[in-house]
């Protein structure tokens, strides 16, 4: 399979790049620039991401490019054009010549990179370095006012350079950019489809597990439900999926989702152990602890049900590119913000060899695939949902009567948003336009504050919990900017809340984006 590989230098956008080349249907992998992978005939070309570091650093990044330059066709964006600059015979000093945010350039010289790309036009530029002399053999083939080595080529070789980032939305021209450089330089076929991936991904499957009996933990999201049918196809009956009651789901969800599941032909055991979990949840207040505590009670019911089934050799997980790209960051794990919802330690305490089918796709290729599997859209529009669920979602303790307020809340946010009609862009499916608020957003949630006030009903005074709506749109998960939801939907449904719900007196609602706030509260 021909691919592109990304070598991050530790820019916030160059998942950014993969989205891109994604959306050409061009396969690539992001690999930090101290981790490169060997390269093989599958590799078409290879692109220097950009970085917060100067390459005049002491401890600037740096990579080993004697397999590359020269040999297979090279893009260098930001602190790779510097990189490149730097490394081979130029300059690049800190001078007034620094660039931030937008910029008009025009094309200096003839090349593929710039093929249909008209003679001016804005690029994005984020760099306080500046090139100030070009490798030997390079040629100028872009400038804007400020800085003359824009963008430049070197002669004898695909070897190309950008100061400024192609791959945000601001660079008018970007992903013409990039895909001149991976179709006309680098000779990617675009081949990488839905359907190509599932051809391909069954016949690995059914190699690499053979007769095999695997397990997998449904959560009845679009990660798990799309990896359950993928492992289907390619083994049928020897997949036995799990789905754990917490006591933590939102309000008839354990029945919805098996239910949801009837007609699919997948083996769906359910697993009732609320009680557990609310057991191991008393007392806890603190989030990461909230979050180790449900990770652990799943553990051990997990391994009580997977003992159930014999032979069983392999650990299905719905981990998607995301969770792979955040794992190996460029100065090693990232910073833990939150645990991972894909519970540490369940592998080890098994004894089971681990199988992820959709580790290689960004969250709206997996919605790609499944409608490609013919999965149900009531299940792959789904919003995200918090694998301990519920109980990061009320602040503080969880007892059943915090659950009993949320539950009632949460419903009738997402009832309302299903059935408050709308023309936006679906957040499922893009070039498709949502019938409902819900297909329009990303996710939304209800969260339980542990704040109570004072409120008036009737003739009484209340004193009762105040309840935080969120409702933010994002592609991946990675950013998120909440959603401006009309002003009569958020009255009503106040109103709703407030005298529907027993224990609620007072509504607010989240217009924080991510970063720098997380799409969950805790």
């Amino acid at each position: 399979m021909e691919k592109i590989i990304i070598l991050d230098f530790g820019s916030q956008v160059t998942q950014l790049i993969g989205r891109r080349l994604r959306e050409l249907n061009v396969y690539c992998e992001i690999h930090p620039f101290n981790k490169a992978p060997q390269l093989d005939a599958e590799v078409k070309g290879v692109i220097l991401s950009g970085s917060p570091a100067s390459v005049r650093g002491e401890n600037a990044p740096f990579v080993d490019l004697g397999e590359i330059k020269g040999k297979l066709p090279l893009l260098g964006i930001c602190y790779g054009a510097q990189f490149l600059a730097y490394h081979y015979g130029g300059m690049v000093e800190n001078s007034d010549s620094r660039e931030y945010g937008r910029a008009m350039m025009s094309v200096k010289a003839d090349s593929p990179l710039f093929e249909g790309i008209p003679q001016t036009s804005q690029v994005w530029m984020s760099h306080g370095d500046t090139i100030t002399r070009l490798p030997e053999g390079a040629v100028v083939i872009g400038s804007t006012d400020d800085v003359d080595n824009a963008a430049y080529h070197i002669e004898g070789e695909e070897t190309y350079a950008v100061q400024f980032h192609p791959e945000v939305f601001h660079s008018e021209y970007g992903a013409e950019m990039l895909k001149n450089f991976v179709v006309r330089i680098c000779g990617c076929s675009c081949s990488w489809t839905p359907d190509s991936f599932i051809e391909t991904s069954v016949a690995e499957l059914k190699s690499k597990l053979g007769d095999d009996k695997v397990i997998l933990g449904l959560s009845g999201g679009v990660d798990s439900t799309v990896a359950a049918v993928l492992l289907n196809r390619a083994i049928g009956a020897n997949l036995t999926c799990i789905f754990v009651d917490n006591g933590l789901l939102r309000k008839n969800e354990f029945e919805d989702v098996l239910e949801s599941y009837q007609d699919m032909g997948l083996n769906v055991v359910g697993a009732r152990s609320g009680k557990l979990f609310l057991d191991a949840l008393k007392g806890v207040s603190d989030p990461e602890q909230k979050r180790k505590a449900i990770g652990k009670t799943f553990i051990d019911v997990f391994d009580a049900e997977a003992h159930k089934i014999s032979g069983a050799k392999w650990l299905a997980q719905g981990t998607i590119y995301p969770d792979v790209i955040e794992s190996c960051s460029v100065n090693g794990p990232s910073a833990t913000i939150k645990s991972h919802h894909n519970v540490g330690g369940l592998p080890e305490k098994m004894n089971l060899k681990i199988v992820e089918p959709l580790r290689s796709l960004f969250k709206d290729e997996v919605r790609r695939v499944g409608r490609a599997l013919g999965i149900k859209e009531e299940l792959i529009s789904r919003h995200p949902f918090p694998g301990p669920s519920l109980g990061i979602r009320i602040l503080g303790e969880v007892t059943e009567e915090k659950l009993a307020i949320l539950r009632e809340a949460d419903a009738i946010f997402i009832n309302k948003l299903k059935n408050w009609p709308c023309d936006l862009p679906s957040a499922s499916e893009p070039g498709r336009r949502a019938s409902n608020l819900y297909d329009s957003i990303w996710q939304a949630g209800t969260m339980l504050l542990p704040v109570r006030s004072v409120g008036v009903m009737g003739d009484e005074r209340t004193y009762e919990y105040t309840c935080a709506l969120r409702a933010v749109i994002s592609t991946d998960g990675m950013t998120a900017d909440w959603v401006h939801l009309p002003y009569d939907f958020l009255a009503e449904l106040s109103n709703e809340i407030i005298n529907k719900v027993r224990g609620v007196n007072r509504v607010c609602y989240d217009i924080s984006s991510k970063p720098p706030a997380t799409i969950e509260w805790e």
